[in-house]
């Protein structure tokens, strides 16, 4: 155990005053006339094959030969691309209707768009620490968190995966040093299908003025009693102000998301850099993340049985040390250690018809390679029987819990 020193706190700020440098920062760009919003582009402009001048004429986009305003017949719509950046004129209807249903999800004042997961978190960690800020970051934090939290300006360091006493030691150690603290962790852990100490770790965030980013992308839709992740599962949702997701795991589209208070998301619509130069995400695309939302929440019975399943898997293999809260997280990793072992487990149960993914390093630490087990509402019991039997017969594994 740490030895824990005693130091004085500059005065806890309301929650909305910590950003209030990002509205600083937003208000210059409105004195100069410079400030930016996204505006829905209206589907209405005139296709090539139209008569020249009918219609609204699209001279913004990228779509440098025609293919993405093509009309295909009916389903035109879902087959082309948005054309541009959504600052410019990729932020269609379906956008904003989703980014409006997220908001109102995850029960934030609202969310903004990206082009995939990955430029979600890293975009969103490389903007909003600041220089003199710093990021305290889960060792085993995905690759997006990471990248993000490299291009930041803010002072970083790692801590231990999961040891919030260390947590505490940096913030008691550190705190009055930095205009701002951001603790940065996954809410499930994609390789280990574990929770953070996220109640802890928000606790930490409350006594030393920390502010919390969650990356959401193995929870959304699967975890939380509405769905909406392991922030609601660990009842912490209304705690931690910046969640992120993804739209391409259990929603089943493309593209990734930020929620948030209005002053974060206009601040990363302003300067988040994978935002302002990407295109947007493909308005087909975004309408099937819009009917996949809207199925998990008017179908909780989805969610209910991958969650029984993962239950029943773990409790077959003898994992008794995760919490209930763990138990129905529907990754779980065989941990066989070597590189060789692991290839030639993933082999055997290729040829028995099942394909488990070989997961070595770097994607997990040396000497950790391991099968990953993800579990879905669709598995039907047979083929969770064939997994069962393919799994007890394995040498020597060792499960992890």
């Amino acid at each position: 155990m740490l030895a824990i020193t005693t130091a004085r706190w500059p005065e806890v700020l309301p929650m909305s005053n910590r950003f209030r440098t990002l509205q600083q920062r937003l208000d210059s760009l409105v004195a100069k006339d410079s400030l930016r919003s996204l505006k829905r582009w209206p589907e209405e402009w005139a296709p090539p094959t139209e008569t020249p001048g009918s219609g609204l004429i699209n001279f913004g986009s990228n779509d440098y030969l025609g293919l993405a305003s093509q009309r295909l017949g009916e389903n035109a719509q879902q087959a082309r691309g948005a054309g541009a950046s959504p600052l410019v004129c990729g932020y269609t209807e379906p956008h904003q209707r989703l980014s409006r249903m997220l908001a109102a999800w995850e029960q934030t004042e609202a969310a903004v768009l990206l082009p995939s997961g990955y430029a979600a978190c890293s975009g969103a960690l490389a903007t909003l620490p600041q220089a003199n800020d710093l990021i305290l970051s889960d060792q085993l934090n995905h690759a997006s968190l990471i990248d993000g939290c490299r291009l930041s300006a803010a002072t970083k360091m790692i801590y231990p995966h999961g040891q919030t006493a260390i947590v505490e030691d940096r913030l008691i150690r550190h705190r009055a040093e930095f205009d701002r603290v951001w603790i940065v962790t996954e809410g499930v852990f994609g390789m280990d299908g574990k929770l953070a100490p996220l109640a802890k770790l928000c606790d930490l965030a409350d006594a030393h003025d920390a502010i919390m980013i969650v990356d959401e992308a193995h929870g959304t839709g699967v975890l939380g009693e509405d769905g909406s992740g392991a922030c609601s599962h660990c009842a912490v949702k209304s705690r931690v102000p910046i969640r992120i997701g993804t739209l391409s795991k259990a929603i089943g589209a493309q593209g990734g998301f930020v929620v948030g208070p209005r002053v974060v998301i206009d601040y990363l619509i302003n300067f988040c850099r994978p935002l302002i130069f990407s295109t947007a995400a493909p308005p087909g695309v975004i309408a099937t993340a819009i009917a996949s939302v809207q199925t998990i929440q008017q179908e909780p019975d989805r969610r209910a049985r991958v969650r029984s399943l993962s239950s029943r898997v773990r409790q077959h293999l003898g994992i008794s040390e995760c919490s209930t809260q763990e138990s129905e997280i529907p990754i779980i990793p065989i941990i066989l250690g070597s590189n060789e072992q692991t290839l030639w487990a993933a082999a055997q149960a290729l040829a028995e018809g099942l394909f488990i993914p070989a997961i070595r390093p770097p994607t997990v630490p040396a000497g950790t390679s391991r099968l990953r087990i993800s579990l879905s509402s669709a598995h039907a019991e047979i083929e969770i029987d064939r997994l069962l039997r393919f799994l007890e017969r394995l040498p020597q594994a060792m499960i992890s819990g």
